[in-house]
C-alpha cells in the first residue's frame, strides 16, 4: 500500500472534511494529525522525523492509502519526491478567515503544549513553521501565504488541485476522476467542535499510557 492522495494544505482548511471526503470515495484511510494525537508512539515518530530522523514514509504511512493536514503537510515536498505520481490537493482558504480559525482552535493548543521545547507544538510548529512567533498575525498569515505559493510553484499543475473550503465534491470528483456520490459533502472539525475533539484524542493517548 502506498500513498496516492496527498492533502499539502495546512491545518484550519477543511483538511478533516477531505480526510471524510477521500475515505467515502474510496481512497482511504487517510491519515490526518487526529491519526497521530491519540497515539504517543506516533508523537514521538513524528517530533524524531522533525528532529533529523531518517524518514521511512511507506513505513509510517502503512495501512493509508492518503494523507492530508499536518504532521504530512509539514513534510510536504518529501513526500511529494516519494510519492511523485501521486495527485496532491492543496486545500486552501481567505487568508483572514483562516487566521481567525487558527486563533480560536490551534494557536491556543500550541501555546498551551509549547512549555515543553520538544513537544511536537515547539518543533513542528512554533520553532519551523511560524518561525518562533505565533503571536504576530501577520507573521502567521504571510507563513500560510508562502506555504501555499511554494506548493503551486513546485507541484505540475496536472497533479494539482487547489480546493477552496466550501466547494463540495464536484472539483474534488473532476480531479480524482470518480463520480460524485449520493451523499452530502462531510463536513467536520468546525472551531466548536476542535476543542471536543483535541481533548478526547489526549484522552485515548492518556488511557493507553496508564
Amino acid at each position: 500500500m502506498t500513498l496516492s492522495v496527498l492533502g499539502l494544505g495546512f491545518g484550519r482548511t477543511g483538511t478533516e472534511s477531505l480526510k471524510k471526503a477521500l475515505e467515502i470515495l474510496g481512497c482511504g484511510p487517510c491519515y490526518h494529525m487526529f491519526e497521530v494525537l491519540p497515539h504517543q508512539n506516533r508523537v514521538d515518530e513524528w517530533v524524531s522525523l522533525v528532529q533529523g530522523k531518517t524518514p521511512d514514509w511507506d513505513k509510517t504511512f502503512a495501512g493509508y492509502h492518503a494523507s492530508v493536514d499536518w504532521p504530512g503537510a509539514f513534510f510536504w515536498r518529501e513526500l511529494a519526491e516519494h510519492y511523485g505520481d501521486a495527485k496532491f490537493i492543496l486545500t486552501t482558504r481567505e487568508p483572514e478567515r483562516w487566521y481567525d480559525s487558527m486563533a480560536k482552535t490551534i494557536l491556543p493548543l500550541l501555546r498551551e503544549t509549547a512549555v515543553d521545547p520538544n513537544s511536537l507544538a515547539n518543533q513542528m510548529f512554533i520553532s519551523r513553521t511560524f518561525g518562533g512567533d505565533i503571536d504576530d498575525r501577520d507573521n502567521v498569515i504571510e507563513t500560510f501565504l508562502r506555504h501555499n505559493a511554494a506548493v503551486k510553484a513546485a507541484i505540475p499543475s496536472d497533479q494539482l488541485l487547489e480546493l477552496e473550503v466550501g466547494a463540495g465534491w464536484d472539483p474534488l470528483c473532476a480531479f480524482l476522476g470518480i463520480d460524485v456520490p449520493d451523499v452530502p459533502y462531510p463536513w467536520g472539525n468546525r472551531a466548536d467542535e476542535f476543542v471536543d475533539n483535541i481533548d478526547r484524542a489526549q484522552a485515548q493517548r492518556e488511557a493507553v499510557l496508564a
